[in-house]
């Protein structure tokens, strides 16, 4: 699944795979694995940008590689994912109060008072 946000530095289209923060009482960049959501004081680079950062003297970078293993899903995430999918298509019965669903499509549900 490719990256849909791209690299903040101006005029780059190209895809961000690292995102860089910088911690301001400590001097420090820290550049590491694409964040999971874009944040407003962080910034989003591509491969080529990541490579050629630099900082201002008396600063230090701390890359942080990301581990292969640890951005695979795991066999409890499949599981957990199998499992709501299960439970979202389970049939509910005796909805709030005392409707029964008799059916379905998509978002939509069609319930049936018992009262009529």
């Amino acid at each position: 699944m490719g990256s849909l946000r791209k690299c903040s530095r101006t005029a780059c289209t190209r895809p961000a795979v690292t995102t860089l923060t910088y911690v301001y009482a400590d001097s420090t960049a820290v550049l590491g694995p694409l964040a999971t959501y874009a944040e407003p004081h962080c910034y989003d680079l591509c491969s080529e940008h990541s490579e050629r950062l630099t900082v201002p003297r008396g600063w230090e970078v701390i890359r942080l590689a990301p581990d292969p293993e640890a951005l695979r899903p795991s066999a409890d995430d499949l599981e957990a994912l199998a499992n709501a999918v299960r439970e979202a298509a389970r049939p509910q019965e005796g909805t709030s109060e005392g409707m029964t669903e008799v059916g379905r499509r998509g978002h939509l549900r069609v319930l049936r008072n018992p009262d009529m």
